[in-house]
């Protein structure tokens, strides 16, 4: 019998923000967690991403400090620490409303913005403080912040923490805790770096792991896509003027800059995302995607983490990832909250061997094709729907990261305003492709109509370039 959020605990005000949101059903890894982060167990949870941990640690941390007492000046009485800037705002776009049915506060702190309205916010007093590691140390340094009145700290996305430098840092952060206090642990996998922070910090903790270590999305279709370098870019283009959100991910910052310029100047509505935007244009560029201004997402991995869309159906690896963690963040970009989706990498003859690898490595058995030209009808299994190319978009003065320290990501924390969310598709070719205001891809197709930037073939002498921006 499928538990419900009533019977795991969690209290009727919660459920009513749940409801609200068309939240009813937990997901295992809430099912398997929620008892024992209710009761103020520490906790060591795995599940892969888009499983949904956010609320796995959200629900027990807005219960356990309701009804107590409210933070005092500069001293959070819960921490949640998160490795980017987008992934700590999409958080609290799901704490925040289970916090205000409660009367909690929360803030997030994160670099790429002034720390004036952090610090504002922190004298004022912030009941759940969700952070990234090199502000927060900051803040603290400067006198701004203090842990010691912390009962409940979580970590999300542990892995990533580790996968980009960050664990001194949280190690550092962690230790000013009290010893006394709940501490959770969330991440995708568990490793020898994980360990260390697990021995150190967490008192008996309840192990939970809602799935395999490395288990890809059940509803989630491989493919890779064997083509020549002049060849990628045309089917690239195919792919992304079907209907719906596309999220495609290069190696590189200048690569992820390059390959959405090409793509608007084709006709394609694409933003970027990488480590080289400053967090206003991240912000911007997400908006676009949200709201379905911009129809394809070009980003490098700092994007696999953090960015929460639920009517992506398809993830396009244009450079394939160094390792195979990444190539499973990257792909959990699509078949979310249990919607469908299809997962497509573009390899070079060079490629193949690393490939070959890293799917092995990914517990993946994909589907491989050699294709030869931009016509080929499996582009238009793979992403139905009539072609179009409305009109790229007109690109913003490029605004660099600000120097200093870097603290992770930051983004949009809201829903998409696309209509049907994560309706997937279906093999007997009922199912659709949801996106805002993007139409839907059925398997009917129908005819395929170019934009006024030509068809999928050569693409008028495109570039040859890298998508990783290496020549």
């Amino acid at each position: 019998m499928t538990s419900t959020f009533a019977d795991l605990g969690v209290p009727s005000n919660l459920l009513a923000v749940l409801t609200a949101d068309g939240i009813t059903v937990p997901t295992p890894i809430q099912a398997a967690t929620l008892p024992d982060s209710l009761a103020g167990k520490d906790l060591l949870g795995r599940g892969r991403t888009g499983s949904g941990k956010t609320y796995a640690f959200a629900l027990p941390v807005v219960t356990r400090l309701a009804g107590g007492r409210r933070a005092a000046a500069r001293r959070p009485r819960a921490l949640v620490l998160a490795p980017t800037r987008e992934l700590a705002s999409q958080i609290d776009a799901t704490l925040a409303p289970l916090a205000k049915a409660v009367g909690l506060t929360t803030h997030t702190v994160f670099g790429g913005v002034g720390q004036g309205p952090q610090v504002s916010a922190l004298k004022r007093g912030v009941d759940v403080l969700i952070a990234c590691p090199g502000r927060l140390e900051d803040l603290i340094g400067q006198g701004h912040c203090s842990l010691a009145d912390v009962e409940i700290t979580v970590l999300d996305e542990a892995d990533h923490m580790a996968d980009l430098g960050f664990l001194p840092a949280v190690r550092r952060l962690l230790g000013q805790t009290p010893r006394d206090g709940q501490r959770m642990l969330f991440s995708a996998t568990l490793d020898n770096a994980i360990d260390v922070l697990v021995k150190r910090f967490l008192s008996n903790p309840v192990v939970h792991q809602a799935d395999s270590a490395q288990s890809p999305v059940a509803k989630m279709d491989h493919h890779v896509l064997h083509v020549n370098r002049d060849l990628r870019l045309p089917v690239l283009l195919d792919l992304v003027s079907a209907p719906g959100r596309t999220v495609v991910f290069t190696r590189t910052k200048h690569g992820a800059k390059a390959l959405a310029r090409q793509l608007n100047k084709n006709g394609v509505p694409a933003v970027d995302l990488h480590g080289n935007l400053s967090q206003g244009a991240r912000t911007r560029n997400m908006d676009a995607f949200h709201s379905g201004r911009a129809t394809t997402l070009v980003a490098t991995d700092i994007a696999a983490r953090g960015i929460h869309v639920d009517d992506v159906a398809l993830v396009i690896h244009a450079d394939p990832p160094a390792e195979h963690k990444a190539y499973l963040h990257r792909s959990g970009r699509t078949a979310r909250a249990g919607a469908a989706g299809t997962v497509i990498t573009l390899m070079t003859d060079d490629q193949r061997a690393d490939v070959r690898a890293l799917t092995r490595a990914a517990g993946i058995k994909p589907t491989t094709t050699k294709l030869n030209d931009a016509s080929h009808p499996l582009l238009q299994d793979l992403a139905p729907g009539e072609r179009s190319r409305p009109g790229g978009l007109v690109s913003d003065v490029p605004q660099q990261q600000p120097s200093g320290r870097r603290s992770g990501g930051g983004g949009r924390g809201r829903k998409s305003a696309g209509g049907g969310g994560g309706g997937g598709r279906n093999r007997s070719g009922s199912g659709s492709r949801t996106g805002s205001g993007a139409g839907s891809r059925s398997k009917s197709g129908g005819q395929r109509r170019r934009g006024a930037s030509g068809g999928s073939g050569s693409g008028g002498g495109h570039s040859a370039a890298s998508f990783s921006g290496r020549r």
